[in-house]
């Protein structure tokens, strides 16, 4: 991991090295939406795109609308879980 990401989010450095350290950076690039980038709501996360082994040629973004859109499926999907529904019931 750079130095500037620990500079610049020193609570996140360290569950992107260990995630990174535990299944390589491409998986880290795959699942940054769903596995890292929810730890925002406790500790300050960088954007995919600042990620040091981020490839703009190859890897791509979420915009934040997309990612609410994301989010809020899922939100929807545990609650349909949870109460035993089926979409648009």
């Amino acid at each position: 991991m750079t130095g500037m990401l620990e500079d610049d989010y020193p609570g996140a450095a360290a569950y992107i090295q260990q995630a990174v350290d535990e299944h390589g950076e491409d998986w880290v690039l795959e699942h940054y939406y769903e596995q890292l980038y929810p730890l925002g709501r406790l500790i300050e996360m960088p954007e995919k795109d600042e990620l040091p082994f981020y490839d703009e040629d190859e890897h791509d973004t979420m915009t934040e609308e997309e990612r609410v859109e994301m989010y809020q499926s899922w939100a929807k999907y545990r609650e349909n879980l949870r109460t035993g529904t089926k979409p648009d019931e």
